[in-house]
């Protein structure tokens, strides 16, 4: 195997564990940013900052203002001294399409995910704007 594919796996199991940070019942999803090699911002699904941690209503239906994994990466390096320009971003699910708004104008030039979502239009939008896509499905 050679390294980088080695290191993809290897941040994939990572944006994995990360996940399980995640207070949300229906889907924990984790995202991990690497830039040179080095993680530079992560995130995991959940409410904003001051926000009780309960993702679902009484329907168990996601609440509104739940942020994704992959926006809570991208604002959590807005507000570092860290640039995400030309950054790999590794998911444990595709992102949705206003996710992949974000990653578009974060200047994520890759997207490494590891589960297919059941729309699949934010794929599509990143692979428009060229962004390289590569689907890294999970090992057991």
């Amino acid at each position: 195997m050679d390294k980088r594919l080695k290191r993809d796996h290897l941040y994939m199991k990572m944006a994995r564990t990360w996940a399980e940070n995640s207070y949300c019942v229906r889907r924990q999803v984790g995202a991990l940013m690497v830039k040179d090699n080095m993680i530079i911002s992560d995130g995991f699904n959940g409410t904003p900052s001051g926000f009780e941690n309960v993702c679902e209503d009484e329907n168990n239906v996601s609440k509104p203002y739940v942020l994704h994994a992959e926006a809570n990466a991208i604002t959590k390096i807005a507000r570092s001294n860290n640039s995400s320009d030309g950054a790999t971003i590794y998911i444990t699910a595709s992102p949705c399409i206003e996710c992949s708004k974000l990653i578009i104008q974060a200047g994520i030039k890759r997207v490494v995910y590891g589960e297919k979502y059941r729309l699949m239009d934010g794929v599509e939008l990143l692979e428009r704007a060229g962004i390289q896509v590569d689907f890294m499905p999970f090992e057991e």
